[in-house]
């Protein structure tokens, strides 16, 4: 590849740990908004949203000219198709961001429902695997991208605990149920940002190793480090 198409392609990877940047920090000023009751934390996620909007759509069109402009190799191919996978669930999960910080408005206004499980624990995982997710990226550690895989399931498990608290809390005290609603879309949320996670992950796995492992029972077969694939 001539050192111009090297730049061209710096500059894309550039954009789009800019865009994780943004979304990391989305997710984590959603979450403190839950937790701090802060209606200047929810408009500051609501405002940083239209700007990874803008950057998904910057790296969609430089990757289209790139793939246009240039004879692409299968690994060059690959690593374009790779990282609009990934810019696409950055955005998502930055919407999901913006959809806790809009609910967090709400239960601002009423009354704080105490559930017997941690919102905050599962919070804690999602967002650790956001960040590791795009690690992966950045370092090329694929055996990293099955670990995240593997966490999915924690969250998955811990999300069905406390939509059950927040049923049964429904069903007991009728006048739990706004702030439960709530709850519940926001607990959900936080499992889609861990789902968006599982996604990169899988995108870096099949860009380095030229594997797809989106299925379940591929990433149970996978080794804990990387293999010898080729593009």
């Amino acid at each position: 590849m001539s050192r111009f198409w090297e730049h061209r392609l710096i500059d894309i990877r550039e954009q789009l740990l800019l865009m994780s940047t943004l979304t990391e920090r989305s997710f984590a000023q959603s979450l403190r908004a839950l937790e701090e009751r802060s209606d200047s934390l929810c408009e500051a996620v609501e405002e940083n949203d239209s700007r990874i909007d803008s950057l998904e759509m910057q790296i969609d069109e430089m990757v289209m000219t790139f793939m246009a402009t240039h004879a692409p190799t299968a690994s060059d191919a690959r690593m374009m198709l790779a990282l609009t996978k990934i810019s696409s669930n950055l955005e998502r999960a930055a919407d999901e961001a913006t959809k806790i910080a809009r609910r967090s408005r709400e239960l601002n206004a009423q009354p704080r429902l105490k559930t017997p499980v941690d919102i905050s624990a599962m919070a804690e995982m999602a967002k650790a695997m956001l960040h590791d997710s795009i690690s992966s990226f950045v370092e090329e550690t694929p055996e990293k991208s099955v670990e995240i895989i593997r966490r999915d399931r924690s969250v998955d498990a811990l999300k069905k605990e406390i939509e059950r608290e927040l049923i049964d809390s429904m069903e007991a005290n009728p006048r739990s149920v706004p702030p439960a609603l709530n709850l519940m879309t926001i607990v959900r949320a936080i499992e889609r940002v861990a789902d968006h996670a599982k996604n990169i992950a899988e995108e870096v796995f099949y860009l380095i190793e030229a594997q797809n492992i989106r299925h379940e029972s591929s990433v149970k077969d996978q080794p804990r480090s990387g293999g010898d694939a080729k593009p």
